[in-house]
């Protein structure tokens, strides 16, 4: 039986291409690793051999409950801000004072053009002797009538004794008028001098001599460096607890992340329709470093709950992976963690590839459990400890606190007969 001519082409042609493609698939499948067994990342970390020899203290993760801190962030503002303008229109002549400066009370800042108004001066007291002149004669012409009228009251009919008296009432008005116009022209001259309303520090300058102030135009911005506040909105649920006068720490994120203990001024008591939130107005305590428009942190007490708890110095780095050494029935593995907050400066929290009870190898003590101790559980930190440096990337030694041993974690020497990586 003969093979059909069509099955000899598809056989000569098509089968070698298919043969081909999937000799090609399993060499790609091959290079892609597809035949070898996988590895997780934990297991990749924890199967490395341990080649060196381990002599360290051991660190005992423990779960203690401590109170979140929760920070909410804000901008420095001062309590007192005043905008400095003149109630004139003139030329500037002088400015004594630029931005950073420290003034007080009546010092002069401003110095605006006099001689136009000297001018009005000197008119306006011209017009206040010419008033005096009409109203002398206008006085002498109203006493000759009464006088006249007292000996003859048929000399001078009543009309001439009434213009009289209006006469000299119109002289004594418009020498009234005058002189109340030279105050108003001496009160302007005062004017073109701008004064401190307050002591405090010049923080804008936005006019230069020779501009033309215009009447409200801010000229200078003072505000008093010991009236800064804090002003943060605070989410409704953490609010509701806090009450003026309470204290809490600040955190200038601007300062190196210095701490400052403040004590909350004003609540206003409107939460915002699109945060939730309140404004919190908390008074910082004067200080040379704080200035208005900084960034801060206010550290509000939130709930309490549990925190895994593991030494900073179990903690090593592969790039942007942590990981520590943990005993596991005697032998020392690699475990891939996850940290969560900072805690004191020995201390952090751990989110995920430790349980209570684990027991790691500490890398920044030599040899001394005891100097690895501390005080404070791991957590968020209190208001009272210093700034947390960052987790280093490579064990850093580890100088030995001072104080009694907290009893929410536990230290041992457990020297190790094993590679250390």
């Amino acid at each position: 039986m003969s093979v059909p001519r069509y099955v000899k082409v598809l056989l000569s042609t098509v089968l070698p291409a298919v043969v081909g493609l999937i000799l090609l698939l399993v060499v790609i499948g091959w290079l892609a690793g597809l035949f070898t067994d996988k590895i997780s990342p934990e297991d990749a970390v924890s199967a490395q051999p341990v080649k060196e020899e381990i002599d360290r203290p051991v660190y005992e993760v423990r779960l203690v409950s401590k109170r979140d801190i929760v920070e909410s962030i804000g901008t420095l503002k001062a309590a007192t801000r005043t905008e400095i303008s003149s109630k004139l229109q003139a030329e500037i002549t002088k400015i004594h004072v630029a931005a950073g400066d420290t003034v007080q009370a009546g010092d002069v800042l401003i110095e605006l053009d006099r001689q136009s108004l000297e001018r009005q001066l000197g008119k306006a007291k011209a017009g206040v002797r010419q008033a005096e002149s009409t109203l002398a004669r206008a006085q002498d012409r109203y006493n000759r009538a009464v006088q006249l009228r007292a000996q003859d009251p048929g000399v001078i009919s009543e009309q001439d004794f009434n213009d009289a008296a209006f006469q000299a009432q119109a002289a004594q008005a418009a020498r009234d008028q005058a002189a109340e116009a030279v105050r108003m022209v001496e009160v302007s001259l005062a004017d073109t001098t701008i004064r401190a309303p307050k002591a405090g520090l010049i923080v804008n300058r936005r006019a230069e001599e020779g501009d033309l102030a215009q009447p409200g135009a801010v000229l200078l911005v003072l505000y008093d460096p010991s009236s800064l506040r804090l002003e943060v909105p605070v989410m409704a649920k953490l609010a509701i607890g806090l009450r003026v006068g309470d204290e809490l720490d600040v955190q200038i994120d601007d300062l190196n992340n210095r701490k400052i203990r403040a004590t909350i001024d004003e609540m206003v008591p409107q939460a915002d329709e699109a945060t939730r939130s309140f404004l919190i107005k908390v008074k910082l305590p004067p200080s040379p470093d704080l200035f208005e428009g900084m960034s801060g942190r206010l550290l509000v007490p939130g709930e309490e709950r549990d925190h895994l708890c593991v030494h900073r110095d179990a903690i090593q780095t592969i790039g942007q992976l942590e990981y520590v050494t943990v005993l596991q029935d005697g032998t020392p593995e690699r475990r891939l963690i996850k940290t969560g907050h900072v805690g004191d400066k020995d201390h952090v929290e751990v989110l995920s590839g430790l349980k209570a009870g684990d027991k790691v190898v500490l890398y920044g003590s030599e040899g001394d459990a005891e100097s690895c101790r501390t005080e404070a559980p791991c957590g968020v930190a209190t208001p009272s400890e210093v700034e947390t440096p960052a987790v280093p990337e490579r064990p850093s030694r580890l100088d030995p606190p001072t104080g009694p041993a907290n009893e929410a974690t536990s230290v041992q020497a457990a020297p190790l007969d094993r590679d250390r990586p």
